[in-house]
């Protein structure tokens, strides 16, 4: 056994499952007229309640134990002062410096290199679309924002965003697009990844075959990266090349020159309301007691159904079509963080880690994946996320009036005696999280929530939740698979599997 799973918090919780799994949230709620208020917090414009849980006073007692037995203060005091916690990498984990009031010098200058780029693209007529080539974090972060965020677009540029390595990608961005209206953002940190580098190279022949050979293609280039050398072959002026570091690891990096899609869509002075918003929930994280920390609970919560009652997965479902692109974000921020079975001492973990997170914008998901949700036999604690609106129309209304009655539905079910198959058992777990508004502020704050619950599951579960090997490895082992697919030589190497499929893609019919 780990010393994890030795400890007394996780015996203590272990045995307080058996008597808490025996109960049901409508009991806890017939016990306590004012359970919805004492489970409830808010900080800035997020509101959490958490009341729909399976959790009791002593359950909440006990997950905070176990979070002080991991020292989950103390880690966030090492983050915040640059310690090299990414471990495999000797790195030190410092995206909370991008949105810091006394942000480092090197931050302050690409913020106002960011402004004056910005404030130059919109000054340029001759610029009408901007296509963002980048992958990962250099693509979900900003690509999930300008949506969120679209109500506050600018009529120019229009975004564009490409990831795929498949050509078909970057084709269907550029139809109806013209080189000479178009610029192109590069988003790589070693401005060496496969897929990104790929589209660069198309977007670049793209622009060459459309002005000519002889044609100055800088106008149409920029790139955040910290490869300068790398950018500067590809034909990007210094000036237009915005430092990335190695403290900043991609899935963090939105707060960066990664979010210039951001600031060029919604404007620089949204992008530093959403860079105020991060930084209010990081003074919220770093000083509020656990039980009363936001990100904390989230991630206790999550423990405690994960490692507890067996979940596997857990749903995220935004009622708000501009956060379409959440889930995604998220699954990423969370499985590539914490998709780990090796803890940090290198040893292989004898407890589950990070659950699968998938999902959808309500209301399409309810005609999707909510039957699952709600008579299916599998245990998915699920986030719905809420905006409210200053004015809210009919329609507005009916769109929240929709989400509180699936996490209603999920907690209390419907008995429905004498038609089993209309039945619902009820007991499922939810939480609600409730912006002021959808706004660049409170969309920092969110973001920043899930950051941080993030690093606190990382921490109790002792791996390091910044470094992403598994990743490394599937990339390496394509770029040895790519000559061999092109000429079939040196597959004798490989497995049987690897070397039939590769003969079966070069067989020309």
């Amino acid at each position: 056994m780990s010393a994890l799973t030795r400890s007394a918090a996780w015996q203590a919780l272990a045995a307080h499952q058996k008597k808490i799994a025996a109960t049901s949230i409508s009991a806890l709620f017939a016990a306590d007229p004012s359970r919805a208020e004492r489970y409830s917090l808010a900080a800035g414009g997020i509101s959490l309640d958490y009341s729909k849980h399976l959790i009791d006073a002593e359950s909440m007692r006990l997950l905070a134990a176990l979070a002080a037995q991991a020292q989950v203060p103390e880690w966030t005091g090492r983050m915040f002062a640059g310690d090299p916690i990414n471990n495999t990498e000797g790195r030190a984990v410092l995206h909370v410096a991008l949105r810091a009031r006394d942000a480092r010098a090197e931050v302050r200058e690409t913020r106002e290199r960011m402004r004056r780029f910005v404030d130059e693209v919109h000054g340029d007529a001759g610029i009408t679309d901007v296509v963002n080539i980048g992958i990962g974090g250099s693509d979900l972060g900003p690509r999930m924002l300008t949506r969120a965020l679209r109500r506050l677009s600018k009529p120019r540029p229009r975004m564009h965003f490409v990831s795929n390595i498949d050509a078909g990608d970057l084709d269907a961005a550029l139809a109806g697009l013209a080189p000479a209206t178009t610029l192109f953002i590069i988003a790589s940190k070693t401005f060496t990844t496969a897929e990104t580098m790929e589209n660069a190279a198309r977007a670049r022949a793209w622009l060459t075959s459309g002005l000519g050979r002889s044609a100055d293609l800088s106008r149409h280039l920029a790139a955040a990266t910290a490869n300068v050398a790398g950018a500067a072959a590809l034909g990007v002026r210094p000036e237009r090349v915005f430092p990335l570091w190695d403290w900043v690891g991609g899935r963090y990096s939105v707060w960066s020159a990664v979010g210039l899609p951001v600031a060029l869509s919604a404007g620089m002075d949204a992008f530093d309301e959403l860079l105020e918003g991060a930084r209010a929930m990081d003074e919220h994280f770093r000083t509020t007691s656990l039980e009363r920390n936001i990100p904390a609970v989230l991630a206790l919560l999550e423990i405690w159904y994960v490692n507890f009652f067996g979940a596997q997965t857990r749903a995220v479902i935004p009622y708000n079509e501009d956060l379409r692109e959440l889930p995604a974000y998220l699954q990423q921020l969370e499985m590539e963080s914490n998709g780990k079975r090796v803890d940090r001492d290198g040893h292989e973990v004898d407890y589950d880690t990070a659950p699968v997170v998938w999902g959808a914008s309500g209301t399409p998901s309810q005609h999707s994946f909510h039957q699952l949700l709600h008579q299916g036999t599998r245990l998915v604690p699920v986030d719905f996320i809420v905006a409210r609106e200053s004015n809210p129309s009919e329609a507005q209304l009916a769109l929240a009036a929709n989400a509180l009655a699936q996490s209603a539905a999920l907690a209390f079910g419907n008995p429905a005696p004498g038609a089993p198959h209309r039945a619902l058992p009820g007991n499922r777990p939810s939480s609600t999280v409730l912006l002021s508004r959808l706004g660049p502020r409170d969309l920092g704050e969110l973001i920043t929530m899930y950051e941080h619950k993030v690093f606190v599951e990382g921490v109790i579960w002792n791996v390091n939740s910044f470094d992403q090997w598994g990743v490394e490895h599937g990339k390496s082992l394509a770029r040895t698979l790519s000559p061999q697919l092109l000429d079939g030589r040196g597959a004798g190497d490989l497995d049987s599997s690897t070397r039939a499929l590769i003969e079966r893609l070069r067989k020309r019919d």
